[in-house]
This record gives structure tokens, sequence and C-alpha cells, in this order.
């Protein structure tokens, strides 16, 4: 059985809350107060969350600058039988925060690495937007320009089911722009802003809805903009499909690269596309 209990040689995973202290969890408050150490993303923004509890747990920190110059040492200190909770400044620690490296190292080690759910503001974002949540795409923060921008902007138009993006204030007019100018502007959309806070809001409507309000009015706060996907292909009739499997074919591509442009191309099911990529072969 599963218990708040802190174990010796530890690595706890601790969710905080992203915004109402009253999410964190009565286990995530016994861990925090049963560790040896609390490795914290900014120790500024730790310390008054273990204040509040009433904690005086030591503070270390654990950020994307200084964490493979610590991981070694931090997790030679585990395995030696001291216990850890690894904590991001808000939600669930590694998701667009640091301690990836960390964890791995510990895993490495034969560490135990032991999550300890809670808040998320994807999941708060995904269930409170209003579109599909099953499945999703996390895609964390698009990058800010350049080649790389433009590909993740061309992975969201191709995407057929929801995504959910984490975004600045400062920048979430621009992408909602750049969303509308790549194809976008029909599907529906929310931004999710401040959850769980007191000025916490949901704006919901089309891309192009949004690009508009937000051009005007630049949000405060934490920002989450949910996506709906595209919708699949139209169907191709079975001479379309053929002429697409000789066209490949003539291009020189295998049976197996044609059967996965066919399902990418026109939505076929696997079963399908390779019946259809094997149709002509001998």
């Amino acid at each position: 059985m599963v218990t708040g209990a802190v174990a010796p040689g530890s690595l706890y995973l601790v969710a905080t809350p992203i915004g109402h202290l009253g999410d964190l969890s009565p286990r995530a408050a016994e861990i925090l107060g049963g560790v040896d150490v609390v490795l914290a993303e900014d120790t500024r923004h730790t310390r008054p969350l273990l204040t509040h509890l009433g904690l005086a747990t030591p503070l270390e920190a654990v950020h994307a600058h200084n964490e493979r110059e610590t991981a070694a040492r931090l997790v030679a200190r585990l395995v030696a039988g001291a216990s850890a909770a690894l904590v991001s400044d808000a939600g669930t620690p590694l998701v667009s925060d640091p301690g990836a490296v960390l964890v791995a190292a510990a895993i490495e080690a034969g560490v135990p690495v032991v999550p300890v759910p809670g808040p998320s503001a994807v999941l708060a974002a995904l269930t409170g937007s209003g579109l599909p949540a099953v499945p999703f795409t996390f895609f964390g923060f698009l990058p800010r320009k350049g080649p790389e921008r433009r590909e993740r902007l061309a992975d969201l138009g191709a995407l057929r089911h929801t995504a959910v993006v984490y975004e600045s204030p400062q920048r979430l007019g621009e992408t909602l722009a750049d969303l509308s100018s790549a194809g976008l502007g029909g599907r529906r959309a929310a931004v999710a802003r401040e959850l769980t806070k007191k000025f916490e809001e949901f704006r919901r409507g089309t891309v192009d809805d949004l690009a508009a309000y937000y051009a005007g009015t630049p949000p405060r706060g934490e920002v989450v903009l949910v996506l709906e996907g595209g919708a699949p292909p139209a169907p191709a009739d079975a001479a379309t499909i053929a002429a697409a499997v000789a066209d490949l074919r003539r291009a020189g591509r295998d049976s197996r690269t044609i059967q996965s442009e066919l399902m990418d191309r026109f939505g076929l099911s696997r079963n399908a596309a390779y019946r259809a990529a094997h149709a002509e072969e001998g």
C-alpha cells in the first residue's frame, strides 16, 4: 500500500499549486515536510509555499542552468540514503520545466522515483476548454522564431486532435495571428488565463476570433492555449488512391513508404493502406 510516508533514498516529484494553495494535496505536504531536501526550480518561489505549510525543510536550487552540474552529486546523496522532493515553480515537475536530467540519472542509479500527482496547467486548461480531451498532444512553449517555429506551426496544422500550447502573455497575440496566417483561423480554440487564481478566465472561439480580440487586448498572467485538431482528409475514391500508388511506385517508393503516405494523405486505416500499397505488387 502506497502512503505519504517518506522512504529513504527516494526522489519524489511533487506537483505544487499553479495558483490556489488549497490544491496542494495532504500527501504532497507530508512529503515536502518529510524529505531531507526540497529541490526547487527557484527557491525564492518555493520558500513562501513551505512557510505557508509551516515547514522548514532545507531548499536547494535545481534549474536549467545547473541541473547537469548538480545531478551526479544529488544522485550520490540519494544513493547514500537521503530523500528529496523535486518541485517546479508551479504545477507538475518536468512539464516544460527542468528535472529530466536529474530523474534520468536517478533511474540509471537505481533510485526510486516517486510521482506525487497534483495540479497541472496542461490538464486544467484541456478539461476546461470544451474541446475533445482524448487524444491530445502537448507542445510546451513554441519556438520564438525561425524555421523551428515554422515547423512547429506546420505540426499544429497537420494535427488531427487537440493540441495544448504554453505561451507568454506578451506573445499570445502574435502566435494566434501566426496560426491564422497558417490557415488555422477557423479552428476552435480556448485561451485559459490565470488558472485557479482570482482572475481565472477562459475565452473560447475560433482562432480568428481570439486573434482579433487579443490584438487589442493583451492578456495578463499565465496563459495556456488549447487548439482544436484539423478535420480528417476527405475520403478518396479507389481510382485516386490507385493513381497515387502508381505515382509513388514510379518515384521509387517501397510498399512500406507508400502505406505510410496513403495513411497521411488520405486518412486511410493501416489495413486499408496496406492493401492499397500491395495491390499492384508483382
